[in-house]
């Protein structure tokens, strides 16, 4: 299943510049990657353990969190459509 790719450039609270982290997407003013909250959530840090672990604040996360959440919604007028897969699909 192939998720859609975000346009950081549209999310206020990050910047890519170039020689900066090779260019990553990083919190404004920082060079801590965006990439790098999401891989520690998806690895069961919590969102106190991700601001602790990398001095980010909440401000700081839930501005991505939000992006991203907003950026993969269903446009309006668009149906879902159901996706039936068994386990020989994958």
């Amino acid at each position: 299943m192939n998720m859609a790719i975000l346009d950081w450039s549209r999310c206020a609270a990050v910047e890519s510049v170039p020689g900066k982290v090779s260019g990553a997407w990083v919190f404004k003013d920082t060079r801590m990657p965006v990439a790098t909250v999401f891989e520690n959530l998806e690895a069961g840090l919590t969102v106190e353990g991700v601001m602790e672990e990398f001095s980010v604040t909440r401000e700081q996360i839930n501005a991505v969190l939000h992006f991203a959440a907003r950026s993969l919604a269903i446009p309006p007028g668009v149906q879902a459509q159901a996706v039936s897969v068994d386990a020989h699909s994958l």
